[in-house]
């Protein structure tokens, strides 16, 4: 551990803050009201051994892609974030709505290879990603807290995801979010 002064203090210094952060207030209506198809949200689920998977879950749809990530750094998380982003067809690409997580701090780097806007919650505001929230309780049941993450493949997290994905919800009325995103992509296209 480090020793500071009793008077020393980390106020008025960047720690922790994304730079250029669009708040998720900046978001259009259409994200907020799910009309659209193509808009996401993120995080990082935590195993054991400081091990990360990324989860994106599509708002309208409840659809979930799970994404492998080699750590918790903004370069590891950002490249396999464009890698699983990019396989999408372009009208599935519209927007991401991260926390404020120092691993998306090169959010301009992922807009720009991916060409999908990322918009921030506020601080310490979990609910603002509560569709990303619950669907990260949902991934307990497959990686129980204390899980080494790193032990499984982007083909597993694959396969997961199918699983989750095959779940009938409630809120969709019972269809299952691969059918609600088939029907949705059906409609707008």
């Amino acid at each position: 551990m480090m020793r500071r002064s009793k008077k020393s203090s980390t106020r008025g210094q960047p720690r922790g803050q994304i730079i250029d952060a669009i708040s998720i207030s900046d978001r259009p209506a259409e994200v907020e009201d799910r009309a659209v198809v193509g808009h996401w949200e993120g995080d990082l689920i935590s195993g054991s051994k400081n091990t990360h998977i990324a989860t994106l879950v599509e708002r309208q749809s409840r659809f979930t892609m799970l994404v492998k990530v080699e750590g918790k750094d903004t370069q590891s998380v950002v490249k396999a974030l464009i890698q699983q982003v990019r396989v999408l067809p372009g009208h599935l690409r519209k927007s991401l709505t991260w926390d404020r997580g120092a691993e998306m701090a090169a959010h301009k780097d992922f807009s720009i290879a991916t060409d999908v806007k990322v918009y921030f919650c506020d601080p310490r505001s979990p609910w603002q990603r509560g569709t990303n929230e619950n669907t990260n309780r949902l991934l307990r049941q497959y990686f129980p807290k204390g899980t080494d993450l790193s032990t499984y493949t982007q083909s597993e997290l694959n396969k997961v995801a199918v699983q989750l994905n095959r779940r009938p919800r409630k809120t969709l009325e019972y269809k299952t979010p691969a059918e609600a995103l088939d029907e949705s992509v059906a409609l707008t296209g």
